[in-house]
């Protein structure tokens, strides 16, 4: 059951550890620092073999993990070494993911087929893998998987991300419903655009400024932004929150 345990007013997470897959950039990489800043010991798990480096940048209580998260094997190696480390894993946030642009008549089976197995299979395999832990261990812990705009609106040339945040939402639903018993609590983060590298090589121009303009905010998120939204879900202050999507996406969805 999810304990009432009173409210940090700091919203900490102090002495905690997180597992972040994607960890070595992007929206990982930004949780990353804000959690090692709010005083978490973290885990970071990416296929980019400069994971170890990007985690010593961060700073102590920080280790990187090389390796893909679709290997059965990944989870598993994650859990172990964090637990080796630093005692125990509180936290999972599953953060790695792709996108493939491509109208839905002509993508192809490999680009379908790659994007729900990175963005949709390999965060349940992670979920599953730490939420058998937590349960074993008795630990009511937090998960965050995340989702997409994506995965509650249409978006042109995105199908397979589409369906494949969308079931990220769904199988959120169904662990917080399966794992609230356990104290294991279960959320989604659903952010527009954000301005990560990657985002800015995609979004910077003309096509980028339209779509703003579709925004109430009239901008798009910047990856500290989402990093705060998933602190705050994994901290006590979000005690009674599980099963949810949070929208971190402007007003876009709204309308």
């Amino acid at each position: 059951m999810l304990k009432y345990e009173g409210v940090d007013f700091d919203f900490s997470i102090a002495g905690k550890t997180a597992i972040i897959t994607g960890g070595a950039a992007g929206i990982g990489k930004a949780a990353a620092i804000f959690f090692h800043k709010k005083g978490a010991n973290v885990v970071l798990g990416d296929l980019n073999p400069n994971v170890k480096e990007v985690a010593k940048s961060i700073g102590d209580n920080c280790i990187g993990i090389a390796g893909n998260v679709c290997d059965a094997d990944y989870p598993k190696k994650l859990i172990e070494v964090g637990v080796k480390v630093f005692g125990q894993i509180d936290i999972l946030v599953n953060s790695a993911g792709i996108v493939a642009l491509e109208n839905a008549e002509t993508i192809s089976r490999d680009d379908w087929d790659r994007t729900i197995e990175i963005n949709l299979s390999a965060s349940f395999f992670m979920a599953q893998a730490v939420g058998k832990y937590m349960i074993s261990e008795k630990i009511c812990g937090s998960i965050v998987n995340m989702a997409s705009q994506a995965g509650v609106i249409a978006l042109d040339r995105h199908v397979a991300y589409c369906a494949s945040k969308g079931g990220i939402i769904a199988i959120t639903k169904v662990l917080a419903k399966e794992w609230g018993k356990y104290g294991i609590r279960v959320n989604a983060v659903s952010p527009t655009v954000v301005l990560t590298e990657l985002g800015h090589k995609a979004w910077d121009g003309p096509v980028g400024e339209a779509f703003k303009k579709e925004m109430p905010s009239e901008r798009f998120a910047e990856p500290e932004e989402i990093a705060a939204c998933i602190a705050f879900l994994c901290s006590k202050g979000a005690g009674m929150i599980t099963g949810h999507n949070l929208l971190v996406d402007g007003g876009f969805t709204i309308k």
